[in-house]
């Protein structure tokens, strides 16, 4: 699944996007998960490095284009940029932010279309770590570590928590844990290992998680979580 957030302040400049995306989606195979964003501030209110590929309009009103790709590369080098935009000037400045081309309004569906595809080109190049959970039903599932919320333990089985579904797999989350070391997976107390790309914040002795969660951290496991949690930030905001 390709993540994208379209950020564009103009209603029909955002369903032209939309419906070009849509057709990608049948055109070519592709599972997207798209999220429409007014404008730069709202997509900068609690970014997170979540997104694949952010579709970016340049003149907006409260934050434009350009800043909020400034913004965005001190935190997350790896998303892919495409500006969109209807004066071809401000192309060369998108070197500055690593953006990897720009599109110009009006869009058409060829041009999105051959942009799209270099995107998924580039994304296949980085490894997507999986793992395959067999769940309590005898199915066996593959999926994405960068989905997974979070593990929960649950009597004899473990939940899986993720961005579309949750699943409940045969094993213990102390296993769990082993097998994703280095991956940013952290227990914020017994009964929950957390993926620390999907924290959106901390409140005292809660952590919140994307989608609404709020997961108790303990007392004897707080100092590490909040260490483990500051270095996966910097890592990222600091990543070539």
């Amino acid at each position: 699944m390709i993540r994208i957030g379209v950020v564009e302040d103009d209603p029909a400049g955002v369903d032209r996007l939309l419906g070009h995306l849509d057709r990608f989606q049948r055109d070519h195979g592709e599972s997207l998960r798209i999220s429409r964003f007014a404008d730069g501030a709202d997509l900068l209110h609690d970014y997170r490095p979540d997104w694949d590929v952010l579709l970016l309009d340049i003149r907006m009103e409260r934050v434009d284009g350009m800043t909020t790709a400034q913004r965005i590369r001190e935190v997350d080098p790896e998303v892919l940029i495409v500006f969109v935009t209807s004066s071809p000037q401000y192309a060369i400045s998108g070197y500055r932010v690593d953006a990897l081309s720009y599109l110009l309004k009006p869009v058409s569906y060829q041009e999105l279309e051959q942009e799209m595809l270099r995107c998924v080109q580039r994304l296949s190049r980085r490894e997507r770590r999986q793992m395959l959970f067999s769940t309590t039903d005898g199915a066996r599932h593959r999926v994405d570590l960068a989905d997974i919320l979070y593990f929960e333990s649950s009597r004899n089985h473990v939940l899986i928590h993720t961005l579309d579904a949750d699943l409940a797999t045969v094993g213990t989350l102390k296993a769990l844990e082993a097998e994703t070391v280095g991956a940013g997976f952290v227990r914020c107390n017994n009964g929950y290992l957390v993926n620390l790309r999907h924290v959106t914040g901390i409140d005292g002795a809660t952590c919140r998680i994307r989608g609404g969660a709020r997961l108790q951290i303990s007392r004897p496991r707080k100092a590490e979580f909040l260490d483990a949690l500051a270095g996966y930030i910097g890592a990222r905001g600091t990543a070539p």
